[in-house]
């Protein structure tokens, strides 16, 4: 098992910026690759960012390229998700997750395991 704590979401202004964090405890050796997903009302979960333990490699939405970048430390277990010119459509639930099957690809469906989830609200 794996648990999963996510945390620094909250209301800014469309421009501004939020930092995400996740951390990790428990069977942590097997968590090939995390993300960060997000749900706004109304729609499905989407992938925002996934990354490799292995290689670092990551797979950014189209969405949030070149505004968001995520980051790992293998030794603390930690996810952090940097995100800077927000939009109004970046409002969601963001959620941290784990896949232990070597799979970082964009498909929740792909991830075992999963935070509790932290509101980000971006008001125009």
């Amino acid at each position: 098992q794996v648990q999963l704590v996510d945390s620094g979401g909250g209301l800014v202004q469309a421009g501004g910026s939020l930092r995400l964090s996740c951390a990790a405890s428990g069977r942590t050796a097997k968590t090939y690759c995390m993300g960060w997903f997000r749900q706004a009302p109304g729609k499905e979960r989407e992938v925002v960012v996934t990354i490799s333990r292995t290689d670092g490699s990551t797979y950014y939405a189209d969405s949030v390229k070149g505004r968001f970048t995520i980051s790992r430390d293998n030794a603390k277990n930690t996810l952090s998700l940097q995100m800077i010119s927000l939009k109004f459509e970046d409002t969601a639930v963001y959620y941290c997750a784990v896949s232990e099957a070597h799979y970082c690809g964009p498909n929740p469906e792909g991830y075992d395991y999963w935070g509790q989830g932290t509101q980000v609200t971006v008001s125009s």
